[in-house]
């Protein structure tokens, strides 16, 4: 698919993840490989991975990462056009430690960078009649004018029956506080109607539940009329009322066995990826039962074909290290599959 095809907007950060070159505490670690990062910037990529080359709309700064971050960017056929540029600011940055099985926490360094700075109306209504699908995280609701943007953005691409995409992804150290982050996420729950999360990211922006189901009840009740929940090792769970244009359905998918995990990081990027591509298209040739994918029917986007798309898609990602670098194409996915299915 080419860029002039797209049905698909992602807008939110982009910045460089370092990641150890060994787990434990950051104060314990001595070497750092440097990658390109950001759940909306992996998301992007992962699309463009899956033949469906969205725009991206973000900012970077005018300096050696940002320079790393649009060559990047370029090199995964992104186009530039919403690639903005700040002389004024630097290029956000964020540490990462593992613990012993490669789940990873981060530490940010984001206060007043280039990502948080977009400004409202940097993505025209024109762009926004183009393309039906609209995806935006969390972590651009923690500053302004990067909040206001980014709800400005939501907000005008539901008025335009765009189907908007939403992932909290909590992030506490962006905060001052889970009822800060919660009163946000509620506010773009207004305008979003599929939300990717985890149970923890849901908990703290003050959903109750104590399963999986609970929750993505509680956020359907919310108004977004799909949820798709993540649950590492677990698997995958997904809800969706008669509001969705696939109808009322329930799935459950307990994923891929990975012999290896190398790295975590941007698994769940690589899974909403996975997932978009698959509502957007319809299950087709990715999501279908068959081993190598060669027969389907393009009109089915029943939820349970799509968790097994999107838990492949996520598999695959942790079995190399950092985030777009582990990124599958569609043909990786389609062979992992047809090993395990």
């Amino acid at each position: 698919m080419t860029n002039s095809d797209s049905d698909v907007l992602v807008a939110g950060e982009a910045l460089i993840d370092f990641l150890p070159d060994s787990p434990g505490p950051l104060a314990g670690v001595e070497n750092f490989s440097r990658r390109a990062g950001g759940a909306p910037a992996n998301v992007a990529v992962a699309l463009a991975q899956l033949d469906a080359v969205p725009w991206f709309w973000t900012r970077v700064g005018e300096d050696p990462f940002g320079d790393h971050l649009a060559a990047t960017l370029s090199s995964f056929g992104l186009p530039d056009r919403f690639v903005e540029r700040d002389p004024d600011a630097k290029t956000a940055l964020a540490f990462v430690s593992h613990d012993a099985d490669a789940d990873r926490a981060f530490t940010f360094y984001r206060d007043g960078t280039a990502d948080t700075r977009v400004e409202p109306g940097g993505v025209p209504d024109r762009t926004l009649d183009s393309v039906s699908w609209v995806y935006v995280g969390g972590v651009m609701l923690a500053a302004d004018p990067g909040r206001s943007a980014t709800l400005d953005l939501a907000e005008r691409a539901a008025e335009r029956d765009c189907t908007v995409v939403f992932d909290p992804n909590a992030r506490p150290e962006l905060w001052d506080s889970e009822a800060a982050f919660g009163e946000r996420v509620r506010e773009m729950l207004a305008f979003a109607d599929v939300v990717k999360a985890t149970p923890e990211d849901l908990r703290a922006a003050g959903f109750d539940g104590d399963s999986p189901d609970a929750l993505a009840a509680g956020v359907t009740d919310a108004g977004p009329h799909t949820a798709l929940l993540t649950l590492g090792g677990s698997g995958a769970f997904a809800r969706s009322t008669d509001a969705a244009p696939w109808g009322a359905d329930e799935a459950a998918h307990g994923g891929y066995e990975v012999e290896s995990v190398a790295d975590t990081t941007g698994a769940g990027d690589a899974f909403t990826a996975g997932a978009l591509a698959a509502l957007a298209a319809g299950a087709g040739d990715e999501t279908d039962d068959s081993a190598d994918g060669s027969t389907s029917d393009p009109s089915d986007r029943s939820l349970a074909a799509v968790l097994r798309f999107a838990n492949a898609v996520a598999a695959v990602t942790t079995t190399a290290p950092g985030a777009m670098t582990a990124l599958p194409t569609r043909e990786a996915v389609r062979e992992f599959r047809s090993q395990r299915d």
